[in-house]
Parts: structure tokens; C-alpha cells; sequence
């Protein structure tokens, strides 16, 4: 075996040193002009000494070679001998290559830079930001959340690390979102899944982590995966609290189980689900979800009001000039939505209030304004009737659909599926309220729409259909939209319509048709994520609102609560809602049901302003039933 020579190992340092980059070129070229202006200044000295002695000798020399090495312009001006002016001459040409080389490498160094930063790879330094692990449709409507909700906060920071280039994700964002306001939004490139990305976005200092599911066939996995990357993390102080949602209901023991006591995971389907035949039994109820979840109208929160310990809840009802008391969060965490309302309130309560923002929340300073004893209204008792449903289309959420409805509708009522696929029924039931058939029909297709006898029905509820894109869907449930409105409008408006929408641009475009109510399920789950997010608190409040056995929100005649067509006031709402033992949060006007952006929704409105509402406006209430 051939031995390593001295000029080997010479050579070997040299190239390892200069592999170093940037840094290192800069120190050998360094070196370079240092020994240049040393070898010129000396050789002067030797070589034309007169010349020297006139120009402030040695150090004098190697201050001129020195500028003459940095800049060549500079020996215009020389005068001497010959060996004085070929030693500038030397100065100014090596100075030339040296510079040259700096800016090269200067340059290369800068470009360099410049890439690594685009590439996302650096780790950022935040406190108290938000973090948002992934990437899907659902990262617009999240950073459009929180840059609304961060309007009041002095700085907020939101940091996403999702697998895409850097620059992709900050031009999509700031394109779809537009103006970020004070929240700064920090994108880096990396996997969720490994713990050594996710130190690229400080999650240990974060105050809140989300788990975006992606756009993929298996995201429910993905999603697992990335609480268990969370869980496996080390960390350092107090873990942030992480919020997540599974849309298959069979994985949500299993992401609860990864996510730990530090994570709060919400099926999507049965949210979805449930909102679906909520809005079925009455329309307007997924815009009223929207607007509480929605940063941009009403949100719940909860604030300890201690002046009024020992009150009764119904009493706190009318000691409020902004905000309606919705429900009580006890210190044990535990939250009571529309308690009984001789429920005494604790000093050490808090009182969950909605309001358009939390410092839009005013106790009042005198007494409360008078109740309108003249416009309340008796409710007029009504039993439930069997009632006929159409359901236009199928997919996974179909079965918990018709078993829910079974939950909720009178005995004798009866469930028809009309789907382009064979009966997808035979496995189901038996139920012991609803009688469940099926029919094969095309939804688009007009003559086989009308062989179903639509006008027969009360009740139609349009889903997504299954085997098909998001858009596709989509753009065949407008057909199937439009197709029963213009059916409808020759029937005289027998039935209402309810249907499922994937994207909610494509709600807009949908309005033409003047369906009932549109459940988009997606932006529904993404605004209550970010709702979560901001505190982990209003899991318990949304919670208790989604389940059955508490109190939900309901739409009910508003000539159960007014007199129709007299004058009142919201304050004289609430006080007939309160002798009831409900919880009235706003009103919704038959007038504008079709108009955007809150489809005739009112919650919380002026609690002293003149209102009229006619028999077919609805209350909006907090009701156990």
C-alpha cells in the first residue's frame, strides 16, 4: 500500500479546509491579499528605496499596496521609478483577481444562503404561536380563522410545517387568505411525522399544536401517526395542547389513545352527521354553527363574573348589555349549557357568553330594560307527525344518517333512497320509527326525479356522491339542486331541501338554487379545530351542543315566543325564552334566507332596538328539546 506523502496530507488539508464553504474561501482569500500587500510593500522597500522613503517607507507601502490591491483605479495617480510603478502594477493586477474571487464567492455564498432559506429548513424561534402540522384545502380556512381572531393581539405568529416547498405554501396562502394583519404566518418544509421536523417549528414553546388531516384516501392514519410523532417527542416544559380530527368514527379511540390527555380529537363524520339531520329537522341550523364558530360573527366564551355570585342563572340572563349568558363552566371543568334557571351561580363559575368579541362583553350598569309583557306569546303545543323523507344520493355517511333519523322522528314516518347503485338498505335496520325503501334513480336526471313523486315528501336531503372528486360531486349535487327548486316552484314549495356541499366555494355558486340549508361539513370541522385551538376549553361547550342527551340549538316558530307582527324587543326574546327554560341567542328572518353572508341568521342582537318577527321567523334557543 502506497503511504501518504507530505504533500498528500497538504493537499488533503487544503481541500478539507476548502470544503468548508463559503467562510473558509473568504479566510484563504484573505490570506491572498495579506501576503500580496506584504510582498509588494517589501519588495519596494528593496527594490526602489528612494520611492519608498517618499511614501512613508515600509508601513507607508504596504498601506498603498494595500489600496491599490482593494482598488486598481487607484494608481492613476503614481509616480516613480520603474521597479516602484511595476510593483503597483502587481498590487492592482493581483488585486484584481483577488476581488474578483470575493465577489464570486460572496455572491455564490449569498445564493447559497438564499436557497437554503427557501428550502424551509431553518428552525424558527417563537413563543406562544400557533402550530399547523400538515397541509390539505382546510389550512386556508384555519389561517383565515386565526388571523381574524388575532386582530386584538399587539403580535401572533402561526407556524406550518407540512411536506411541500416552502414558497408554494406562503404564495398559495397569501393568495387564498390575503392581508395576515398582525399574525405573521412561518412555513417550513418538512414531515410531521418525524420528531427531528418537528423542531422546526418550536412546537415545545407553541401554544397550541393542529393536526391537518390531508387529502388523502387513508388521512385518518396520517393523522394517528402524527399524534403518536407528538406523543414520542421529549418535551421540555409544559406540552401545548393538540387538536385533531378523524373522519372515520372506528379510528377516533385509537387517536385519542395516540394523542394522549394533552390532545382533543373530534370525529368529523358524526359532527357531520348529525348536523345533517339536525338541518333536515330544521333548516338554518349549520349558518347558526357557522356564525358561532366563525371568528368573523358570534363565539361563545367564557369569562368569572364575581359581582354576580349568588344570583340565579335566569337572572343573569338580563344583566348583561353585550353578550347573551349561554351556560356555566363549574371548577371542576365540568359545562352546563342552558342549566335549570334557579341553578345558583358560584363565585369561583364561569359564565359562558356569546359575544362578537370578548371585549365586546358588558355587564350592565342600571337596571335591565323593561320586558314587553304585550308581545309574548304562548307556545301552542305540538305533537310530532310521521313525516316522509327523500334522501338523493349515497355514501359512507348514509347508514348513521337513517339511524339518527330513526332517533328523531315521530313513529309511522317513512325513508326513501334514491341512489344510482344497487340498495345499498338491505343490511339496515329494522327501525322503530322510520320504514326504510329504495329506489334506483339518477339524481341529475330529470324524468328520474319526477318518477319519485318528490312533491309527496316533506323533507329532502341531498348528499355527496360517493365515487366521485370533491368538485365532481359537488358540481353534480348543483344539478340535482336546481333540478328541485324548478320541481318545487310548479309543486307551490311543498318540502324543504338540506344539502351536503364538499367545498364551500361551490356554496355560493348553490345559493341560485334556494335549497333550505347547506352542510359544509369540511369548513364546519376546520372552524371548530381553530375554535379549539384558541381554548381548549370549548371542546365540553360543543360537546354538550352536539349531544343528544343535553341542551342543542334549535329553530323553533318565532309565534311560540311573539306575538307576530308586534313590536318587542331582543330583551323581551330572551325573557319569554327564559320563562320557558331556554336560552334564546337570536332570530332568523324568512325574509332573507337566501341572502349571504348570514342568510337571515341574528344572534345577539341589540338587546333594546325595535324587533318584529312574523310567524314564520324562527327563534334560535339553547332548549333541551
Amino acid at each position: 500500500m502506497k503511504h501518504a506523502t507530505r504533500r498528500d496530507r497538504v493537499r488533503y488539508w487544503f481541500d478539507t479546509t476548502m470544503s468548508k464553504g463559503t467562510p473558509a474561501l473568504i479566510g484563504w482569500l484573505g490570506l491572498a491579499s495579506a501576503a500580496l500587500v506584504l510582498v509588494v510593500a517589501t519588495a519596494a522597500v528593496v527594490l526602489a528605496p528612494r520611492d519608498s522613503d517618499r511614501h512613508g517607507h515600509w508601513p507607508g507601502m504596504v498601506w498603498r499596496s494595500l489600496l491599490r490591491t482593494l482598488d486598481p483605479g487607484t494608481m492613476g495617480g503614481d509616480s516613480g521609478g520603474v521597479a516602484f510603478l511595476g510593483l503597483m502594477l502587481v498590487a492592482t493586477v493581483g488585486g484584481i483577481f483577488i476581488v474578483s474571487a470575493l465577489i464570486g464567492v460572496l455572491t455564490t455564498g449569498l445564493e447559497g444562503k438564499i436557497t437554503e432559506l427557501r428550502k424551509g429548513r431553518s428552525r424558527i424561534v417563537e413563543q406562544g404561536h400557533t402550530v399547523l402540522l400538515g397541509w390539505s384545502e382546510q389550512v386556508f380556512t384555519v389561517v383565515a380563522e386565526l388571523v381574524e381572531a388575532n386582530q386584538s393581539e399587539r403580535r401572533s405568529c402561526v407556524a406550518i410545517l407540512a411536506d411541500r416547498d416552502k414558497v408554494e405554501m406562503e404564495d398559495a396562502i397569501r393568495a387564498r387568505v390575503g392581508e395576515f394583519g398582525r399574525t405573521r404566518i412561518v412555513c417550513r418544509t418538512g414531515n410531521p411525522l418525524k420528531v427531528a421536523d418537528l423542531e422546526l417549528v418550536s412546537p415545545g414553546t407553541a401554544r397550541s399544536i393542529m393536526v391537518i388531516s390531508p387529502e388523502v384516501e387513508d388521512a385518518d392514519t396520517h393523522v394517528i401517526k402524527v399524534l403518536l410523532s407528538l406523543g414520542a417527542r421529549a418535551w421540555e416544559r409544559r406540552r401545548p395542547h393538540v387538536v385533531a380530527a378523524v373522519h372515520d368514527s372506528a379510528n377516533l379511540p385509537a387517536a385519542r389513545l395516540a394523542g394522549g390527555e394533552a390532545a382533543w380529537v373530534i370525529d368529523a363524520d358524526d359532527i357531520a352527521i348529525r348536523l345533517i339531520v339536525q338541518s333536515h329537522r330544521q333548516s338554518g341550523l349549520s349558518q347558526v354553527c357557522t356564525d358561532l364558530l366563525d371568528f368573523a360573527g358570534h363565539e361563545f366564551y367564557m369569562r368569572a363574573e364575581p359581582s354576580l355570585a349568588g344570583l340565579a342563572f335566569g337572572e343573569t340572563l338580563s344583566r348583561y348589555d353585550l353578550g347573551v349568558p349561554a351556560g356555566l363552566r363549574h371548577r371542576d371543568g365540568t359545562v352546563a349549557l342552558n342549566p335549570p334557571m334557579d341553578t345558583p351561580v358560584r363565585a369561583d363559575d364561569e359564565i359562558i357568553v356569546l359575544a362578537e368579541d370578548d371585549l365586546l362583553i358588558r355587564l350592565a350598569s342600571g337596571p335591565p330594560p323593561p320586558v314587553r309583557e304585550r308581545a309574548i306569546a304562548t307556545a301552542t303545543a305540538r305533537e310530532p307527525l310521521p313525516e316522509r323523507t327523500l334522501l338523493l344520493g349515497w355514501n359512507h355517511r348514509a347508514q348513521k344518517i337513517i339511524e339518527l333519523l330513526d332517533d328523531f322522528l315521530a313513529p309511522g314516518s317513512a325513508l326513501t333512497v334514491a341512489a344510482p347503485r344497487a340498495d345499498p338498505t338491505g343490511g339496515l335496520g329494522p327501525f322503530a320509527n322510520l320504514k326504510v325503501g329504495f329506489v334506483p334513480a339518477e339524481p341529475t336526471d330529470r324524468p328520474s326525479l319526477e318518477s319519485l313523486d318528490v312533491g309527496s315528501y316533506q323533507h329532502v336531503i341531498v348528499l355527496s356522491e360517493a365515487g366521485f372528486d370533491r368538485e365532481h360531486a359537488d358540481a353534480r349535487t348543483l344539478v340535482t339542486l336546481l333540478h328541485l327548486r324548478d320541481m318545487e316552484d310548479a309543486l307551490g314549495d311543498p318540502f324543504s331541501i338540506v344539502s351536503e356541499i364538499n367545498d364551500d366555494a361551490n356554496r355560493e355558486v348553490a345559493q341560485v338554487t334556494k335549497a333550505d340549508d347547506f352542510v359544509v361539513s369540511d369548513k364546519l370541522i376546520s372552524l371548530m379545530l381553530t375554535q379549539l385551538s384558541e381554548n381548549r376549553h370549548l371542546y365540553d361547550v360543543f360537546a354538550d351542543l352536539l349531544d343528544p342527551a343535553g341542551s342543542e340549538i334549535y329553530l323553533k316558530p318565532a309565534c311560540d315566543y311573539l306575538v307576530p307582527g308586534g313590536t318587542a324587543d331582543f330583551a323581551t326574546l330572551i325573557e319569554s325564552a327564559r320563562r320557558r327554560g331556554e336560552v334564546a341567542l337570536g332570530y332568523r328572518l324568512i325574509d332573507r334566507y337566501h341572502e349571504p353572508p348570514g342568510y337571515g341568521v341574528v344572534l345577539n342582537p341589540d338587546k333594546t332596538a325595535p324587533l318584529v318577527l312574523s310567524a314564520r321567523d324562527r327563534v334560535i334557543v339553547l332548549a333541551e328539546s
